[in-house]
């Protein structure tokens, strides 16, 4: 039998069935939990990618510490230096290193198992909010809590440990925002002291038209960088969030 023979007959008798990979499918374990399909875990995971950057903002360091470097900015009289591709990538390695506590259990208790197939995928994602919501509910004040309980209604709430990230996340925020404004207000005073000074010493001279801030840049930038302004800033920052 030539081989284009044996192609026909194959071509034209019934093509044995291949078995695909399930796509869609659940499959309900012993003690009652359920395991995803791998193709599902991937679309879980490249869902949860594309919220990775509202995550980052919203849910760690990164908002206070950016708030505060952008009013120390301004309260130099800066506009431009340093550039926002610094600040935001200083305050992304700050934030990297205030959070490493969290990272490192994530890692060890979530992560790690589920790699090596020791838990499955709903157990590890229980494991990884605990870290984070211990870090949001330590930073978070109680009065924003009970403003958002009471606003969607929630009065089932025991303990604070039982605060569900719907309500824990936008009062996280907002107590983050009420943290880094009274932070750059401690930061903003002594620099208006200075355009106060420079400001009143050139009204006695009768200077009338030369700006306070072209004589106050220079002062302010001498007196930040004699008290080591940056080391000052990013060390109270890091204590503010018990690091």
């Amino acid at each position: 039998m030539t081989p284009a023979q044996t192609t026909n007959e194959q071509a034209g008798g019934a093509l044995p069935a291949i078995p695909g990979l399930p796509a869609l499918t659940v499959t309900t374990g012993p003690d009652g939990t359920q395991e995803y399909t791998v193709t599902l875990q991937i679309l879980a995971i490249m869902t949860a990618l594309t919220l990775l950057p509202s995550l980052l903002l919203m849910m760690t360091s990164f908002t206070r510490i950016i708030i505060v470097f952008s009013i120390l900015r301004q309260a130099l009289g800066l506009q431009q230096s340093p550039s926002n591709q610094i600040l935001l990538g200083l305050a992304l390695f700050l934030t990297i290193f205030i959070m490493q506590p969290v990272f490192s259990a994530i890692n060890e208790n979530a992560l790690q198992p589920y790699i090596n197939e020791e838990i499955g995928a709903q157990e590890a994602l229980v494991r990884t909010s605990e870290p984070v919501h211990g870090f949001m509910l330590a930073q978070t004040r109680e009065s924003d809590i009970a403003l958002f309980a009471g606003i969607a209604g929630n009065t089932e709430i025991a303990t604070a440990q039982d605060t569900p990230f719907s309500i824990l996340v936008p009062a996280f925020i907002i107590s983050e925002l009420k943290t880094a404004f009274q932070i750059g207000f401690i930061i903003f005073i002594p620099f208006l002291v200075i355009d106060i000074v420079v400001a009143s010493v050139l009204m006695a001279m009768g200077m009338m038209m030369l700006s306070p801030l072209i004589i106050s840049l220079p002062f302010k930038i001498m007196l930040f960088v004699l008290v080591d302004g940056w080391a000052m800033i990013v060390g109270t920052l890091a204590a503010s969030f018990g690091v």
